[in-house]
């Protein structure tokens, strides 16, 4: 599982409305209904606060006490006019209910042949697993930076399995008006049809911890006919030609997340910092100490939970199963370069 955490000023603006009076773009198969939804909503309850507020002001008013042998009028109700403020806001609750409940059904039934997709929420990046891909999505978004990569082809459903290492996330995708709790220990689901070609952010909005507002991603919507080559491409992590092994080493770093707890400079994060770790006497929470090399490293990433250093707790998930021999090289040799 390969994802990256990212600093929200490196993922570059989000193409979000013009105006704060627009909606925002409408690139799914759900964002026009939850949109009429929304706007009905809007409509009704302006509409409501003007006529009850404006309502009271005029009856302040009118029936104000001019004088102090002014009487209460002796009408005690009125029962049409009753009847009527119960009955006309029961008729749009109704409605409110009914179109809500069809879209979170639509929103929950995915089609039969929808594309599976895993994502997996941990603090604090997303992870996006492809069928027969052992490798999850990445782009490069600016600066060299990597961010996890949703890739969706135009036109065809989409189902997304989610579930959570840590803690509870939201996924959210707001120009496609999806968003659904990824919950540790069972799987939530949600689908959609992406309409409009291009680059949409990804946004955890369930607060998960000191990083949450960073917790973002890319989904990247295709043509039909590139999805196979777009997810072969976001899903490769190879050596590339005039790479040196280190320079490989810091994709790797990106690419599974280890600046999410990691600095590359000595400052401790969640976990100590990269910065002259290679050589150093660690001490462990145990009161052992140990010399970091390559094995001690290697131990550190496959078991993470083998060795403690003091002064932290173990959060740290396993990589075993994940990554390669030929990344882990690359990645140790990239921690070694680090002074």
């Amino acid at each position: 599982m390969i994802a990256y955490f990212i600093p929200p000023e490196k993922l570059g603006t989000p193409p979000m409305s013009d105006s704060p009076w627009e909606l925002l773009p409408t690139a799914s198969n759900h964002a026009q209904s939850l949109d009429g939804l929304y706007i009905l909503l809007t409509a009704v309850t302006g509409i409501s606060f003007v006529l009850v507020i404006g309502t009271m002001f005029y009856f302040m008013w009118k029936y104000k006490m001019k004088s102090e042998d002014d009487k209460t009028s002796p009408l005690t109700h009125n029962g049409k006019l009753e009847f009527a403020w119960s009955a006309i806001p029961a008729i749009f609750l109704m409605v409110f209910f009914v179109w809500g409940e069809l879209d979170f059904v639509k929103l929950s039934s995915p089609p039969a042949d929808s594309i599976d997709i895993h994502v997996t929420g941990q603090k604090w990046y997303w992870t996006f697993e492809y069928p027969g891909r052992p490798v999850a999505a990445t782009t490069e978004v600016e600066d060299g930076e990597i961010a996890p990569l949703l890739v969706v082809p135009k036109g065809q459903a989409v189902r997304l399995t989610m579930t959570s290492k840590d803690v509870i996330h939201s996924f959210y995708i707001p120009a496609f008006r999806v968003k659904k709790d990824v919950v540790p220990g069972r799987y939530t689901y949600v689908w959609f049809e992406a309409t409009e070609l291009g680059d949409f952010p990804v946004f955890c909005t369930e607060y998960c911890g000191d990083e949450h507002s960073s917790m973002l991603a890319v989904v990247r919507v295709v043509e039909p006919e590139d999805y196979k080559a777009e997810v072969a491409a976001a899903t490769t992590l190879e050596q590339g030609e005039g790479e040196s092994l280190e320079q490989f080493g810091e994709k790797v770093y990106k690419a599974f997340a280890c600046n999410s707890c990691h600095n590359t400079d000595a400052t401790r994060k969640v976990g100590p910092g990269f910065g002259g770790l290679y050589g150093k006497s660690e001490n462990l929470a145990d009161g052992s100490s140990v010399e970091a090399d390559e094995n001690y490293i290697r131990e550190s990433i496959m078991e993470p939970n083998a060795k403690i250093v003091a002064g932290y707790t173990p959060q740290m998930p396993s990589f075993a199963g994940q990554i390669n021999d030929e990344q882990l090289n690359a990645l140790i040799a990239y921690i070694k370069s680090l002074k």
